[in-house]
């Protein structure tokens, strides 16, 4: 295999339009995030809830996407929230708690609180638009009128975000269990106070276009709260997005995430970095857990599968633009990173939502 920027003769239109240097930005859009509001909860002290792993629900809730993750945002009172087994940490207003890696988790008026049981989805009423609005005391749930809710106990609004996580998505490894992003840390100059307002609103309005809205806001909100989170990590920590704020290993991902289908050597990328080969490698290993040409390898992979699902071009042109000059070699190649050869990986994707529909029920918060 050598790498090779993309031929005369061949042209296919990436997202169509040029690769983004913001190497947040295509990651997310090559994983395909995508977010939904469920739940408006209001709970009356005392009460609990219990949500088994996302796994468990992940194929109701969000179909075709890979991995899914919950996250609840505090718009009245306090609460607190936990993985399972592990310490809680307080919610107040304005608070926004996520589950990156789909752990079981409790969420509750007092800290220690536990359900006899995770709530089970399918045993709660459809209702003809999300999002829901339930109301809790102790463990007992049920769905409530919105208008009929006094000012007294806490509210939640409940939702998910959902994303691939093959052939290689880096910044979900990168994420905590439990992320937790205060609101007095200074949340309420952005994306997540709007976030809060239209929620609550549209969760006692359910006006036309409601859901389809607060998915996109949903949506921004992700990304909000991957910048709070980055901008408050401690000098001295790694991951992959700590790595987008060094300067070297910054700069070397957003060349990579740019043109994955150049030729690039370690020598080519450490030289446009201003890093010795050797500094380069070690930094990028620090950062991301991997030197920066396997990096690449499984990056190409990404993107070959995003081309694979959102365009009609042949795998010989696939296997082209990420660097490849051999069908088979690529072939081989997308084979070991998935379990999958190239074709068959377009025909299961395309048997899948290209956008997962929200299904009509009522998930655990």
């Amino acid at each position: 295999m050598r790498g090779r920027s993309r031929s005369e003769d061949v042209s296919i239109d990436y997202h169509a339009c040029q690769m983004s240097q913001d190497t947040l930005s295509e990651v997310l859009r090559s994983v395909r995030l995508r977010g939904a509001v469920f739940l408006h909860v209001h709970g009356e002290e005392p009460w609990v809830a219990e949500a088994p792993p996302s796994r468990a629900l992940a194929a109701a809730i969000m179909p075709g996407a890979d991995h899914m993750m919950e996250y609840h945002v505090v718009t009245r009172g306090s609460c607190w929230g936990a993985v399972v087994g592990e310490r809680p940490v307080r919610l107040d207003a304005g608070d926004v708690i996520m589950f990156p890696h789909g752990d079981a988790h409790v969420m509750s008026s007092a800290p220690g609180l536990r359900a006899s049981a995770p709530l089970d989805p399918s045993a709660m009423p459809r209702p003809d638009q999300l999002p829901v609005f339930l109301n809790y005391r102790g463990e007992t749930v049920a769905l409530a009128d919105p208008q009929a809710c006094n000012d007294a106990g806490t509210t939640v609004v409940c939702g998910f975000f959902g994303c691939d996580m093959r052939p290689f998505n880096p910044l979900i490894a990168s994420l905590p269990r439990l992320l937790h992003v205060r609101a007095a840390d200074g949340m309420h100059d952005g994306w997540i106070e709007q976030f809060m307002r239209f929620a609550v609103t549209e969760s006692r309005q359910k006006r036309p276009g409601g859901e389809a809205l607060l998915e996109r806001l949903s949506e921004t909100m992700f990304v909000e709260l991957m910048r709070r989170y980055l901008d408050g990590l401690p000098e001295g920590q790694t991951g992959w997005l700590a790595g987008l704020r060094d300067r070297f290993v910054g700069r070397a991902l957003a060349l990579l995430h740019e043109r994955p289908g150049a030729g690039w050597t370690i020598d080519s990328l450490a030289e446009k970095v201003g890093l010795s080969r050797s500094a380069l490698h070690e930094r990028f290993a620090q950062f991301t857990g991997q030197p920066p040409m396997q990096y690449l390898a499984s990056w190409r992979m990404q993107v070959a599968s995003g081309l694979l699902t959102q365009t009609n071009a042949n795998v010989a042109a696939i296997a082209l633009e990420v660097g490849y000059e051999s069908e088979a070699a690529f072939s081989r190649a997308f084979k070991r990173a998935t379990g999958t050869p190239p074709a068959a990986w377009r025909r299961q994707r395309a048997a899948l939502p290209q956008r997962s529909a929200p299904q009509r029920g009522a998930p655990a918060p």
